[in-house]
């Protein structure tokens, strides 16, 4: 599309918001955008792409720019990348490609040009190996994928597909899920009827295996532990189609609320919210709301915060947030969710933990860990899934208590 210059700026005011203050993207992206309510789709789309694509490749294009704070001179070398001509305005006229090219044309390390930090890249690659890494890292940089899952409180997967298509909205089946379906071109789906009438929630189709791992049954009694805005919950309440009890639990209130009105839109009836205190108390076993909870549930489901590093192709801000003391921390917070919010599980009930992340120090060896110290439970079942896949990046363990 035709350079327009207020976009640009838009882009760079973003990129100074996420890379030099430190704002997340998506909230650096829906800032710029209500201060310009006036812009469309398309303007909305170009900025948001422009964006994602440098964030992804920012320290190679802050080699090739030669820069790392000035990001005209980096969006000039973005464009230079993508072999489209820089715009006629005056301050990109005394911009020298020719350097751009020299530059471009260097024999740089694979951390430079996949373009991430030094730290992340040494404890992935130590944790993963050279091959498996260097793998991950590159579907990493990939664009991700758009998918929906078909809420079958309300409609059947066949009938869904005829309503999209009625909205001109084409969508793909994916081979091995049930419930899954693929975007096949971008575009904005949440104004649709279908999706105000709650019949599909976006979901990644990796995200869709945890709760099926888990696989509770109806009337049975479920928590949803670390429940965010219950895209899970929402999952766990089809499964149960409506049936039995579940508590969803969450830290944040505001998270909860989110829920709330989720379930209301998904016509999931049969989901409870409770708050975490931690005023008073830890994120912990010693939080009232656990203990109330103890020797309660058929099925727990442990989604526990963790480094993100399995979806850095949804939020490649993450790669530049990371390091080791940041991912240190996360798996203690891991470990003692694991510990003390398991006894919320009843005698031969099932637990699964699991997280958005690739790296083995907070899957498995978390679980390894915990089976070590806590020998009434047992490992029956875990899956990992890669990047490279083709979806997000999640592990998932599935125990049960003896």
């Amino acid at each position: 599309m035709k350079l327009h210059k207020n976009l640009v700026e838009a882009v760079i005011e973003c990129l100074n918001l996420i890379m030099f203050e430190k704002k997340y993207s998506d909230k650096a992206l829906e800032k710029t955008f209500k201060k310009h309510p006036q812009w469309g789709a398309r303007d909305r789309r170009f900025i948001a792409e422009s964006v994602y694509d440098i964030i992804r490749y920012y320290r190679y294009l802050c080699f090739v720019a030669d820069t790392e704070k000035n990001f005209r001179l980096i969006f000039a070398a973005y464009l230079f990348g993508k072999n489209e001509p820089l715009p006629d305005w005056a301050d990109y006229q005394t911009i020298n490609t020719k350097l751009f090219q020299l530059k471009k044309n260097e024999n740089v390390s694979a951390t430079v040009r996949l373009s991430y930090p030094d730290e992340l890249w040494n404890l992935c690659e130590a944790e993963l190996g050279k091959e498996i890494w260097l793998k991950e890292a590159e579907a990493l940089n990939l664009q991700a994928n758009v998918f929906l899952r078909c809420n079958t409180l309300k409609i059947k997967k066949n009938e869904l597909i005829k309503k999209l298509i009625e909205s001109q909205i084409e969508v793909k089946e994916i081979n091995g899920f049930d419930d899954a379906l693929q975007l096949v071109k971008r575009q904005n789906i949440f104004s649709t009827k279908e999706f105000k009438e709650g019949l599909f929630e976006v979901q990644d189709a990796g995200s869709q295996l945890i709760s099926l791992f888990l696989n509770p049954l109806p009337g049975q009694k479920v928590i949803d532990a670390c429940a965010g805005a219950g895209g899970k919950t929402l999952h766990l309440a089809a499964l149960m189609q409506n049936k039995g009890r579940i508590i969803s639990l969450d830290t944040e209130s505001w998270k909860l609320d989110e829920l709330k009105k989720r379930a209301k839109r998904a016509g999931a009836n049969n989901i409870e919210t409770r708050l975490i205190d931690t005023s008073t108390s830890s994120v912990t076993a010693g939080s009232v709301t656990i203990k109330l909870l103890e020797n309660f549930a058929d099925c727990v489901l442990l989604d526990v915060p963790c480094s993100g590093t399995g979806v850095v192709k949804r939020n490649p801000d993450a790669k530049w947030k990371l390091n080791s003391e940041v991912i240190e921390k996360t798996k203690q917070l891991q470990y003692q969710i694991l510990k003390e919010y398991s006894v919320m599980l009843k005698s031969g009930g099932k637990l699964v933990y699991s997280t958005c992340s690739i790296l083995p120090s907070e899957n498995q060896l978390q679980v390894q860990r915990f089976l070590s110290e806590n020998k009434n439970f047992e490992l029956q079942l875990e899956k990992t899934i890669l990047p490279s896949d083709g979806f997000d990046g999640f592990y998932m363990a599935l125990l049960t208590k003896k």
